[in-house]
């Protein structure tokens, strides 16, 4: 039977797709290190291989990519998740304890082994307790023979931009979820880095142009990012192509990714400084001292001066609502299903702050829920099994889901969803309030995987559930997710299941059993009955009715002010008496 021409053309395209398909292997022994990268304070980071920045890890569209992780940090534990990876058919890689997996513990190994058919700009980092901001972070780069771009630039570049804690994480969270914290205001910045260094640079070609990939690292700030002296122009954010599109100035949130292509001058008569700035209006107070900027260099010549970079009147950064993907998809306009997540910050009975969806905030199972899905059986369409506090969203294979975010909070919060790119179809601006209706959604959305809410504003996206799994959606800055702003998607279950049947490795169920981690049944644990989520993981209670922030903060003061009365009191009563004189 002769074969038609297209079914020839697809053969040749599987058979070139294996030839030049490749399996890259990193093998990381996770430790501490230390480095002082701002300059200013040494102090212990996470280093992979006794060193400290990183290595980036680089593909090609269609490798498998094999990671074997060795845990030496010996008082922690670990994870890795790799950020914009959709992870098809292997959500057990994808790397947040508790959820996809059991922690790696002191001495422990992992092997995270999948394959990547998704070319772009993405990242890897912890995804366990707050990890991340001690430095185990870097670049992941895909490239693709096929780029619609390939022919628009002759050399690569990677910059990331991250801020930086002189303070350890362990400590800092533990300070900012407490009764001395009630306002929940986060631990601000003492730098800003590039390339986890300051004063980076980056030798430039005349006349050349480049891709430079950029990437922002960051726990806690959004950045604005400018070069001066030249134009950017936007070809890729989040993994997904865009029209070439121009912009002067960027803003780029916790975990956003941008590609831009930018041409050299043809001379060489001078150099140009590029600056990342720190977003202030995150902070709550600003420290006197505080740089919130970060200059790097374009060098056309070493032996010329590197200028300090010019002061601008205004942050005016590009919309990247406008954005056009290169593929033209429409906006999908029958929505299947759609979720409305309500969100706040407020406190609960101990006195600490914490971040809520619909008045719950999020807490790790004791399972982790894809072991749950796993060993469920028909019960895995049960919302209830998952517990009371992982904000649990059942979907079916193959909907249109919209998630409609309505910020009420007067913070900015990028949101991130794990599995998935989504269409941004509406977004507002500051103050806007609760989303009702938009006439006006684009034709053809922006897509990425990690987009800006604005304060006391709204979003709505809308993606297909085409990609059986445990994912999270949830705000990447990192103090809020460690104070509960997460919510847990299980996306077709049953199907997951089947997929994913016999195929768990025996090193992941061993982290769970030297982690003490059960892999089996409910929330709780629970193995023989599924409904009974008796010692589940739960947040603590509500404050007392009437309660507020504010009269948390009254009363902590008014504590510190008796004890500091008694100790005055105490110390006087201890002292000698002194006989009179005269």
């Amino acid at each position: 039977m002769a074969m038609s021409l297209s079914s020839f053309l697809l053969s040749i395209s599987f058979f070139l797709t294996a030839v030049y398909a490749a399996t890259v292997t990193y093998d990381f022994d996770v430790s501490w290190v230390y480095a002082n990268p701002d300059g200013v304070y040494n102090r212990p980071v996470i280093g992979v291989n006794g060193k400290w920045p990183l290595p980036p890890i680089t593909a090609t569209k269609g490798d498998r990519v094999v990671v074997n992780v060795k845990n030496s940090l010996g008082n922690e534990t670990t994870s890795l998740h790799f950020h914009g990876l959709f992870q098809f058919g292997t959500n057990h890689m994808d790397g947040p304890i508790q959820v996809t997996q059991c922690p790696i513990p002191p001495g422990g190994s992992f092997t995270y082994n999948f394959t990547i058919d998704q070319p772009g700009t993405y990242w890897y980092h912890s995804h366990t307790k707050g990890q991340y901001p001690d430095g185990i972070r870097a670049p992941l780069i895909v490239h693709d023979p096929d780029s619609p771009h390939k022919d628009l630039y002759d050399e690569e570049i990677v910059i990331s931009f991250s801020d930086w804690y002189h303070g350890m994480m362990g400590p800092l969270l533990t300070d900012f979820i407490s009764i001395r914290n009630p306002s929940g205001a986060e631990p601000v910045p003492n730098a800003a880095l590039v390339n986890d260094t300051q004063n980076l640079t980056v030798s430039i070609q005349p006349g050349k142009t480049y891709l430079v990939r950029m990437v922002n690292m960051g726990a806690f700030a959004a950045q604005y990012v400018w070069f001066e002296g030249h134009t950017m122009k936007i070809v890729e954010v989040d993994g997904i192509y865009t029209e070439p599109t121009e912009a002067n100035m960027l803003y780029m949130t916790a975990a956003q990714r941008y590609s831009v292509l930018i041409t050299a001058k043809n001379s060489t008569d001078a150099n140009f400084a590029f600056v990342g700035s720190m977003d202030q209006d995150l902070f709550d107070v600003v420290p006197a001292g505080l740089n919130p900027n970060v200059t790097g260099w374009l060098v056309y010549d070493e032996k010329k001066e590197k200028p300090a970079a010019k002061e601008i009147n205004a942050f005016e950064p590009f919309d990247d609502f406008t954005l056009v993907p290169e593929d033209k998809q429409g906006i999908l306009d029958k929505v299947d299903h759609s979720v409305t997540l309500d969100m706040k910050m407020d406190n609960l009975g101990d006195g600490a702050n914490y971040a809520f969806f619909n008045d719950v905030t999020f807490v790790r199972a004791k399972v982790p829920t894809l072991y749950t899905v796993l060993t469920s059986g028909s019960e895995a369409t049960n919302p209830v099994i998952y517990g009371g506090n992982t904000n649990q969203i059942l979907l079916k294979g193959n909907e249109t889901v919209e998630i409609i975010l309505n910020n009420n909070d007067p913070g900015k919060h990028p949101f991130h969803l794990h599995g998935h790119e989504f269409q941004v179809v509406s977004r507002s601006e500051d103050e806007a309030g609760a989303y009702i209706s938009d006439s006006s959604m684009p034709p053809t959305p922006m897509r990425r995987d990690t987009v800006l809410v604005r304060p006391n504003g709204h979003i709505v996206l809308r993606f297909r559930a085409t990609n059986p799994g445990v994912w999270l959606f949830h705000c990447h800055i990192e103090w809020h997710v460690a104070s509960g702003l997460v919510a847990t998607i299980i996306e077709d279950p049953l199907t997951l299941q089947a997929q994913l049947a016999g195929k768990i490795p025996a090193n992941h169920l061993q982290a769970c059993k030297d982690s003490n981690t059960p892999s089996e049944g409910n929330a709780a644990g629970n193995t023989k009955n599924l409904l009974d989520l008796t010692g589940q993981n739960k947040s603590p209670s509500p404050l007392p009715a009437g309660f507020t922030a504010r009269g948390i903060v009254a009363l902590v003061f008014s504590c510190l002010a008796a004890f500091i009365g008694m100790a005055v009191i105490g110390q006087y009563g201890m002292a000698p008496v002194k006989a009179k004189t005269g």
